[in-house]
């Protein structure tokens, strides 16, 4: 069996870049591979001593599922962890110095997962001020109510240049303004319980980073003041600020055994709670597309 590091070898890829800023995008998952500027990699570049992906789009579902499984209008869907649409090939159908649009349409393969036709558009953007916009565009071609989430999985390398001297310990993840925030919990099915509570920060505009801050597994933050977080190194100054308006969730995670990366995920939704139910429709920050409605969100990174 292939893994995705190999699987992602062979997929074509595709890069745009100006003003210092390039990315790479590869057709398998539409996924971002490479994110740099002035020729520093910002983004995690994979080893499946950690995690073998670097920025999947995670759709429809995020998160796990009860069991791999969820009940819809349509029938059951058996989904795995963070969808189907990190796992497609998306066809490239608009390519220019500054933009890739890349297009997944529902097919046999979908249809056994999530049993729901639909076309998801994702589009790269490089604008002047050297931000990156990843859109989505999710359109449900179905004749039935579509129930879906949909967000990112950006993982940015700490440190930032494995030339200096930088240590993880170094860096921070910081808010526009100070505030007080309780995290969720993960159960040992990888459900979210939400009256199992820890602090993240108390009063403060700063998140100061470790190994051990991810012994949790996943921060999982709702309501981020402005949807904004930075990520940054407090020696170099370099980082990246993920802004992410209409994104009610952003997980934050890093693989175990001191794993060199961070990851800054917005999310519509989340995984399964231990107190929900397991139709799909019912999930908090479920969208629910009517036949030939669409619905579109952006975030950006900007590396600095």
């Amino acid at each position: 069996m292939t893994t995705h590091l190999e699987e992602l070898a062979a997929s074509p890829k595709h890069t745009i870049g100006e003003t210092g800023l390039e990315i790479t995008i590869a057709e398998l998952g539409a996924e971002m591979q490479s994110l740099k500027f002035h020729g520093l990699e910002y983004l995690w570049q994979g080893d499946p001593r950690y995690w073998d992906y670097r920025s999947p789009t995670l759709f429809p579902n995020i998160g796990f599922l009860r069991d791999n499984h969820a009940e819809t209008g349509n029938g059951p869907a058996p989904l795995q962890l963070h969808g189907i649409a990190r796992l497609c090939s998306h066809h490239l159908i608009e390519k220019s110095t500054s933009k890739l649009v890349f297009r997944l349409t529902s097919n046999d393969e979908t249809l056994a997962a999530y049993p729901y036709r639909f076309t998801l558009f994702t589009t790269f953007t490089i604008f002047p001020d050297d931000t990156v916009e990843q859109r989505y565009r999710v359109v449900n071609d179905d004749d039935a109510p579509m129930p879906f989430t949909i967000g990112g999985h950006p993982g940015f390398n700490v440190p930032l240049d494995p030339a200096s001297d930088e240590r993880f310990e170094d860096y921070r993840l910081e808010f526009t303004q100070p505030w007080t925030y309780k995290s969720p919990t993960l159960n040992a099915d990888h459900l979210i319980d939400w009256d199992d509570l820890f602090s993240v920060v108390e009063d403060a505009d700063a998140l100061p980073l470790t190994h051990r801050t991810y012994d949790i597994d996943t921060i999982i933050f709702h309501d981020v003041p402005d949807r904004t977080i930075t990520l940054r190194g407090t020696k170099s100054g370099h980082g990246v600020r993920v802004v992410f308006p209409g994104f009610d969730y952003c997980g934050s995670w890093s693989a175990p055994n001191d794993a060199p990366f961070v990851c800054v995920e917005p999310w519509t939704g989340c995984a399964t709670g231990t107190d929900e139910d397991d139709v799909l429709a019912h999930k908090r920050g479920m969208k629910i597309l009517q036949p030939g409605e669409s619905f579109e969100i952006a975030f950006t990174m900007q590396p600095f």
